[in-house]
């Protein structure tokens, strides 16, 4: 679907941008149609994350603020805070705020957005946010330039060093208050590096793999820890997106993708 919408950021933004339906077309969102664009994992990760009326939740890295405003859908007065790095897509996460009702601006805002780098030397600060969030989000870049060949329209969102990684839960453990959580997702061999980076920062850690279809390995993990807490760790039955044939996803997936239902991470 192209509107004036769409024409309008591509204008202003110097790239093409497309418009895009989530959750059944609760959420209509403008996002780039080269580089990085936001899917399923956004949707999941929000559907994941345990998020109740009167909290905030924390997206890092949000881009277009996709998986922010897919929990803000989900969870009626709850608060969002999205980060992106880059101006550009921070500034389109704004306007895909505003133009889906949520407020901006104003002693009602649900929605704060801040184009800064996490990875910077006293961000937490800058943003005022250490110990304030209930919970964050994180769909972080999957691979390390110098062992893909991701091209260079993905490049910047696709690929970054493995200490990269580490930032950001770094980051979120400094925002995300004690017994909140932490859910992020992440190529499924990367198990170890994820697990590496939660480290003591967040416990209980629970991990749901993603299986293209019955039988077939897990391609995608999601994973959420809990500060603070010491439980170990708990690998889940997997979640299987598409039946032996076709391309439809399955009813419990349907149900998570359109319609908005919750997707458990409870052990």
């Amino acid at each position: 679907m192209t509107g004036p919408a769409v024409a309008d950021a591509s204008g202003r933004f110097g790239f093409d941008c497309s418009q895009d339906d989530f959750l059944g077309g609760r959420l209509s969102i403008t996002q780039p149609r080269k580089g990085h664009r936001s899917g399923i994992e956004a949707v999941l990760i929000a559907a994941a994350t345990p998020l109740a009326a009167g909290e905030t939740v924390l997206d890092i890295g949000s881009g277009v603020g996709v998986a922010g405003l897919c929990a803000l859908s989900r969870v009626a007065g709850a608060r969002a805070v999205l980060v992106e790095a880059d101006a550009d897509l921070a500034a389109l996460a704004a306007e895909n705020a505003r133009r889906n009702g949520f407020a901006v601006a104003g002693a009602d805002a649900s929605v704060d957005v801040h184009a800064l780098d996490v990875t910077e030397r006293g961000a937490i600060g800058a943003l005022g946010l250490d110990g304030a969030v209930d919970h964050a989000v994180a769909n972080p870049p999957f691979y390390d330039p110098a062992a893909s060949r991701t091209s260079p329209a993905k490049s910047a969102a696709h690929a970054a060093p493995a200490d990269l990684l580490d930032a950001w839960i770094r980051f979120a453990a400094r925002a995300v208050r004690p017994g909140g959580t932490l859910t992020l997702v992440h190529r499924a061999e990367a198990v170890s590096l994820v697990l590496q980076g939660f480290g003591r920062r967040f416990g209980g850690v629970t991990i749901l793999p993603v299986h293209p279809r019955p039988g077939a390995a897990a391609t995608r993990i999601l994973v959420q820890g809990r500060k603070a807490s010491r439980a170990p760790v708990a690998i889940l039955p997997g979640l299987v997106l598409h039946g032996r044939q076709g391309h439809g996803f399955l009813p419990e997936v349907e149900a998570v993708l359109r319609t908005g239902a919750k997707l458990e991470m409870t052990r």
